[in-house]
């Protein structure tokens, strides 16, 4: 990996989306290089529909434009699964940055009756929806848009690492993939907060649509590089799972959104796993004595760190209603660590 890299490549994978496609080798060595090199890249020729991040966007700013009592009804306190609004300061990273956002969460929407919900799980079942015409619709059409694409990376993912296109497709049957709906407001009063702390994602990778600049990303020699708006592009970054998985052959570049100097709103599906899916270094990836990396349990990983960084899950925590996993990770253990403050 280069120490220096000083910008985040751009790449069009419009041959990923047909695997028969002539490019479509040269298109992965592309995607394995990025996520070698910087573990980040801005992609275009996607295939998603700007008719889609239109309505997306407009139902996104109605519900944020709500007076706060309203969107307090649908607090993702009240889930029992994690879902629902997360307020300004809710949540927190390793740091202990008060972020200046507020966002909404969702998930695969299973149906309430779930084995795996009524059993409990803390990441599955039915999402919460605000009760806003139009806003579920238009989440929910961009969320299996975004999925889809998801699946088709995911496979790329897997021949870039040497293995066969369908070697995670096992894994996905309802994974806890996260859809965010995130909005910085600009605040003069606190202009001064990042948008958010430095942190690397939880997940396998991450598919980001932005509508401004502000997300930035550490290099090894410590450096925060800019990652500039491009339109109609989604921002690709690996997460822990991936690392852990190539045996940090990839990376899960730490990156940070900086101080909020104009309104935003960002998107980021990340992408999971099955929660029972055992992440261990492949084989091939753990040879000629190179250590490798401790398994975890996808879904345990991603409710630890979840656990560590949310407020109300702190104080559920504290009160003994929910225990973190045995040998959970602490935050921010993957990743490029900060070598400047931040």
């Amino acid at each position: 990996m280069t120490a220096d890299f000083t910008e985040v490549p751009v790449l069009d994978i419009a041959a990923l989306l047909d695997e028969d496609h002539p490019d479509y080798a040269r298109s992965v060595a592309d995607l394995g290089d990025a996520a070698r090199r910087v573990g980040f890249a801005q992609i275009i020729g996607h295939g998603i529909s700007s008719a889609l991040f239109d309505d997306l966007l407009t139902a996104t700013r109605t519900f944020f434009a709500l007076p706060e009592q309203e969107k307090l009804k649908v607090h993702i306190g009240h889930s029992s699964n994690h879902r629902g609004y997360v307020p300004p300061g809710e949540e927190v990273f390793a740091a202990g940055t008060v972020d200046a956002k507020e966002a909404f969460d969702l998930s695969v929407d299973l149906p309430a009756d779930d084995p795996r919900y009524l059993a409990g799980h803390p990441l599955l079942g039915p999402n919460q929806w605000p009760e806003l015409a139009g806003f579920r619709e238009a989440v929910t059409a961009w969320y299996k848009a975004v999925f889809a694409l998801s699946r088709r990376l995911l496979r790329a993912f897997a021949v870039a690492l040497g293995e066969p296109a369908d070697r995670f497709d096992r894994h996905v049957t309802a994974p806890p993939s996260q859809l965010r709906l995130i909005h910085y407001p600009f605040d003069p009063a606190a202009a001064d907060r990042p948008g958010i702390g430095a942190h690397t994602d939880y997940e396998c990778f991450t598919l980001l649509r932005p509508t401004a600049p502000g997300l930035e990303v550490l290099n090894a020699a410590g450096t925060w590089i800019d990652v500039p708006l491009i339109d109609d592009a989604f921002v690709i970054n690996i997460g822990d799972l991936l690392e852990i998985w190539s045996n940090g052959e990839f990376v899960a570049t730490t990156h940070r959104v900086r101080k909020v100097v104009e309104e935003r709103f960002s998107f980021p599906l990340f992408v999971n796993v099955d929660d029972d899916t055992e992440v261990a270094p492949l084989p091939a990836l753990a040879v000629n004595g190179k250590p490798a990396r401790t398994p975890v349990i996808a879904g345990e990983h991603l409710f630890a760190q979840t656990a560590q960084s949310f407020r109300y899950l702190q104080e559920r925590l504290a009160r003994g209603e929910v225990t973190l996993p045995e040998g959970a990770h602490p935050l921010a253990t993957f990743g490029r660590k900060a070598l400047t403050s931040h």
